[in-house]
């Protein structure tokens, strides 16, 4: 019998580095941004500092898109839709474990380069949207 394999909810983003999320203003206006990520169990998982504008703009909407993209951001593949909410802290620890096993030494890296940071980080957990 063959492994069961198991299917991403995000299948565009598959063996990408980054993705352009972009989330929205009161207006509508889509603000992109390219993030680090990792899919674990159908959810994408993000980390950003709790004061960064993903936040503030998540606490009115929790729409976001998600697409594969470079390092500056220019999209390599096709969009999906999703939403987001950000993790509790007693949820972070999953998503921290995703991100680490995706990026390894470079993710250790950033952590320690984040710690002189003012603000606190936060996770960000992304759904599929409901079709």
């Amino acid at each position: 019998m063959a492994p069961a394999t198991q299917t991403s909810a995000f299948p565009n983003l598959g063996g990408h580095s980054f993705m352009r999320l972009t989330t929205f203003r009161k207006s509508g206006e889509p603000v992109p941004t390219p993030v680090w990520f990792a899919e674990s169990d159908g959810r994408l998982y993000v980390t950003t500092l709790s004061n960064s504008g993903k936040v503030k703009r998540l606490s009115h909407t929790s729409r976001v898109v998600v697409e594969p993209c470079t390092a500056k951001g220019s999209v390599l593949g096709p969009s999906s839709e999703g939403s987001a909410r950000i993790l509790s802290p007693s949820e972070a620890e999953a998503a921290d474990a995703a991100l680490t096993r995706k990026y390894g030494f470079q993710k250790r890296a950033f952590d320690l380069s984040q710690s002189f940071r003012r603000a606190p980080r936060v996770y960000l957990e992304i759904l599929p949207a409901a079709r």
